[in-house]
């Protein structure tokens, strides 16, 4: 599999030794682009954590106001 280059310099710069000044520029390109994704799935996970929290707690409400209702005790009181 052959090595893609993707130099901002031009071409004839391009066969010359690479410089340190190319090698920062690249790894601040790919940062940058790390940086940017990572800031968009953040957002997008705090979102879908907050939905499935909100659907475990309606869940959980559910199931403990239907389990109440079968579980409660009748007590009559009859006047003598």
């Amino acid at each position: 599999m052959a090595a893609r280059r993707h130099d901002t310099d031009t071409d004839a710069e391009a066969d010359g030794p690479i410089t340190r000044d190319q090698i920062r520029a690249r790894l601040q390109e790919i940062t940058g682009e790390a940086d940017d994704l990572a800031t968009e799935f953040r957002s997008k996970a705090i979102a879908a954590g907050a939905v499935v929290t909100a659907l475990i707690v309606v869940v959980v409400f559910l199931i403990g106001r239907r389990r109440g209702k079968k579980a409660t005790t009748v007590v009559e009181i009859i006047r003598v």
